[in-house]
């Protein structure tokens, strides 16, 4: 189940970092895949000002979440079907790599490069901006990256989220569909009741 949400989470494996405080505009929506077209939504999104949920929809192994904290910092791993949660550091290594660098909200929408370039990842690359593009009836501004490799990917930043709608690249491919603007429960972004939470450290001393 965990590598289930880790691939959610790396579903945005293409799109920009940057800061997520003082976000415009809560909202939830489908993740869709677009590298396997025809296939049902696996994971919803939901974003509160400096919180962001990504949960499974996915029901053959008791579907869980994963919540990041980005004003604590921290993250926290829901197991549905176990009814446990375990919180973590959100700045380790690996959840760099899924959350933090997983999304990108841009200060200026009409002028996201400088933010795409502040990323030490994306040091050597190249951005631009394509032009005005509608996707979903929404209005986006799209831009071209290619990074240090050579792989060039495409990004569609929805003006009023400040916030992808879509992206596209080598190895990943999504957009966020049924798009619902509004102030989020804050009950999304906490261990539901009845949930216990996983001890770490012993897990860490227990003997292979």
């Amino acid at each position: 189940m965990l590598r289930c949400i880790t691939r959610i989470s790396c579903l945005f494996g293409l799109m920009l970092a940057a800061s997520f405080a003082l976000a415009q505009a809560e909202f939830s929506a489908e993740i869709v895949d677009l590298q396997k077209p025809g296939t049902p939504t696996t994971a919803k999104i939901f974003f509160a000002k400096d919180k962001i949920r990504i949960e499974s929809t996915a029901g053959q192994r008791g579907g869980g979440a994963v919540i990041v904290n980005f004003a604590t910092q921290t993250s926290m791993v829901l197991m549905a079907q176990q009814h446990m949660y375990m919180e973590m550091p959100a700045q380790s290594q690996g959840q760099r790599m899924a959350y933090t660098n997983a999304f990108f909200r841009a200060g200026d929408v009409e002028n996201a490069c400088g933010d795409w370039q502040k990323m030490g990842s994306n040091k050597g690359g190249s951005c631009h901006k394509v032009g005005n593009e509608s996707v979903g009836g929404r209005d986006t501004v799209k831009y071209e990256t290619t990074n240090a490799s050579g792989d060039v990917s495409y990004f569609w930043l929805d003006p009023k989220l400040r916030f992808p709608v879509k992206w596209q690249g080598k190895s990943n491919s999504g957009e966020l569909r049924n798009i619902q603007e509004g102030a989020q429960p804050a009950s999304l972004f906490e261990a539901p009741a009845g949930f216990t939470k996983m001890d770490m450290g012993g897990m860490m001393q227990q003997p292979h």
